[in-house]
């Protein structure tokens, strides 16, 4: 029942991904506080699936928004937090295998399978920056499958033929893992977080009969973008402002 009630809610909000992006532009300022800090992030990343003999990695780019919620008693100490909605994974050089039709067999033999999986991934790290604005980051990171395929490719008469076959109902609807990462945060405007992190899957990808030892694994190298941080400082100045013009007394100013 509550994984039926888990999923539920991940469909619901991933329906308003698209518009919560848009919104988050128009009104980043409204997301950011003295202890909470929202931006954009994105970059590439360089996914695998382990155990799958001579694949390599798959390169993709990455695009999401993130949350910075910070500790009232150490500041340094925070919940690093988001949602990843673009974030392709998988493998390519797979060997090729029977589509079970002649003609398809065919064409691709001797070809090339590159698998392409696609997640709406929710990380959830601890992370704690330094003085000197490196930070290192932890925690669980889960993932709703949106949708996944293997495209087979191969060249004919100077010709690239391609097929993608949808594999979506062999892949586990909910992906699990551990992500770690460092990063700096540049002293630079609002700040600019650059990031290195590395997912480690521990949910097998495939279902039933499929391989049970074929794991994500996925590295990310990411800029983070604060919005609307600069203009939310603006306006808890001037409300402090105002508050000690009209509140505090002439001789307590």
């Amino acid at each position: 029942m509550k994984k039926a009630l888990f999923v539920l809610f991940m469909l619901f909000s991933i329906n308003q991904l698209q518009s919560q992006v848009l919104i988050s532009l128009i009104f980043g300022d409204k997301l950011n506080s003295e202890f909470l800090e929202f931006g954009l992030e994105g970059g590439v990343n360089f996914s695998t699936i382990s155990n799958m003999g001579s694949s390599a990695a798959n390169p993709g780019f990455n695009l999401g928004f993130y949350f910075d919620i910070r500790s009232r008693k150490n500041p340094a100490w925070m919940i690093n937090t988001g949602v990843i909605v673009k974030s392709p994974m998988g493998a390519k050089g797979i060997p090729v295998y029977s589509l079970n039709d002649e003609n398809l067999d065919n064409t691709f033999a001797g070809g090339r399978v590159n698998r392409e999986i696609r997640y709406f991934n929710v990380p959830i790290l601890i992370k704690y920056q330094f003085k000197n604005n490196i930070y290192l980051k932890a925690g669980p990171q889960f993932g709703l499958l949106a949708k996944a395929f293997d495209e087979f490719k191969n060249e004919i008469n100077d010709n690239d033929v391609i097929y993608k076959k949808k594999i979506r109902d062999q892949i586990h609807v909910i992906d699990a893992g551990i992500a770690v990462g460092t990063g700096y945060h540049l002293n630079v405007g609002n700040g600019l977080n650059l990031t290195v992190q590395y997912y480690y899957g521990l949910v097998t990808v495939m279902k039933g009969d499929g391989p049970n030892n074929q794991y994500n694994r996925s590295l990310y190298v990411t800029a983070g973008i604060p919005i609307g941080k600069g203009k939310a400082a603006q306006k808890r100045a001037e409300e402090k402002a105002e508050f000690n013009k009209v509140i505090l007394p002439e001789d307590e100013k």
